[in-house]
């Protein structure tokens, strides 16, 4: 089923030899400049995309967005630079636009420049008017090593109004304020403001609490924008809504993993506070031993037990109250026979694994994602620039 960009936004999709013969390179345009935001990775070697887009969002403004795929362009010193801003201006020049209404992404191989000849032919091409409406098209033409584009989409309650997202990464995850790239386009009239706290909000849920293999990207953009072409919208509705968009979305990248067979969820509750269900959590999924168990189907519950033992800083853990699930069935303090774990290695062989964490220290609590590791994920790495 084709999905569709909501009312305002066009897109350009089209290959320009970045790297190989696939889409590389993407423009989604408003029709007018309008409400925006985003959220970008905290790499000491982020790179000139994350900059530049920084700033230019800065004013919760923005008509349109870029996305090279297959060449990061970070650690490429001042050409680097120079080239993103060239990237930048030419869009702008084609679309007859500020620069500084434009945000750009980048990502794939680091430390190589652009192809900048191609890239320059590829900005002459650029349709003053891009007509595409296929957030499918979108999805497609910012994949790197991506095996499935990744799109989701909701109507908001109430209104005509839709969120439509899109997604990728499959490496190189574990966002730090934000993620991989993502971007998620609405028709629904939100003032920049409420977009922008919305959005923080909804990515802290959601892509911060995503991780494949623990390592934060220099490239990482999570970008919104409201064109407004379908009216006001109540905002908790509209948050709602957009939390739809980016779960979809955040298990589709952790479903994606490079490599992966298998979504592990983890949910750590009766917390001591969020950050520590979150840090619990991420311990749990981000394990080497618990995400090989759980590639092996092998309820070895006492990984999971290691992996919430070394969060040593909290003190007020104890071992005797922790009680730790696979599924719904507990395998610590009460363990289960021979038969019993038979049963879970059945369950475990499945697509999705819950691993479900009580701390007993509280009333609070955290969701994360994740997947298994895999010989599959070291051969792509070992691999990957060779």
């Amino acid at each position: 089923m084709t999905v569709s960009l909501p009312l305002g936004f066009r897109a350009h999709v089209t290959n320009i030899g970045i790297k190989d013969t696939s889409d590389d390179f993407t423009v989604v345009v408003a029709d007018t400049a309008c409400s925006a935001a985003g959220m970008f990775t905290q790499s000491r070697f982020a790179g000139p995309s994350v900059v530049i887009s920084r700033e230019h969002v800065s004013n919760l403004r923005a008509q349109a967005v870029v996305v090279v795929s297959k060449n990061a362009n970070v650690a490429t010193g001042n050409e680097g630079i120079a080239n993103a801003h060239e990237i930048v201006n030419g869009v702008a020049a084609a679309l007859t636009c500020s620069p500084s209404d434009i945000l750009i992404a980048s990502t794939g191989v680091i430390g190589r420049q652009y192809p900048m000849d191609n890239v320059r032919a590829g900005l002459v091409s650029l349709p003053s008017q891009p007509q595409g409406t296929s957030a499918d098209d979108v999805a497609r033409g910012i994949m790197t090593t991506d095996t499935v584009s990744k799109t989701a989409e909701c109507t908001i309650a109430g209104s005509s109004a839709r969120i439509v997202g899109v997604a990728k990464g499959v490496g190189m995850i574990e966002p730090n304020m934000a993620t991989l790239i993502t971007l998620m386009f609405t028709d629904a009239d939100i003032a920049p403001a409420d977009l922008n706290d919305i959005f923080q909000r909804v990515i802290a849920t959601t892509f911060n609490c995503v991780s494949v293999d623990t390592d934060t990207s220099t490239s990482d953009t999570a970008i919104v924008m409201a064109s407004g072409k379908a009216g006001s919208v109540d905002l908790a509705t509209f948050e709602t809504a957009l939390h739809e968009v980016a779960l979809s979305l955040t298990k589709q990248v952790a479903r994606d993993g490079e490599g992966a067979e298998k979504l592990i969820e983890v949910r750590v509750d009766c917390a001591r506070d969020y950050e520590q269900a979150k840090t619990v959590a991420k311990a749990i999924v981000n394990s080497p031993l618990v995400k090989t168990a759980v590639h092996g189907a092998d309820p070895n519950w006492g990984r999971v037990a290691m992996a919430v033992g070394k969060c040593s800083q909290y003190q007020d853990i104890q071992q005797d109250n922790v009680v730790i699930r696979f599924g719904n069935q507990e395998v610590y303090p009460t363990q289960v026979d021979s038969s019993g774990l038979a049963t879970l290695s059945t369950y475990m062989k499945g697509a999705d694994v819950l691993i479900h964490v009580s701390l007993n220290t509280g009333t609070s609590h955290s969701t994360v994602w994740g997947c298994d590791l895999t010989d599959g994920y070291v051969r792509i790495n070992a691999d990957y620039t060779t």
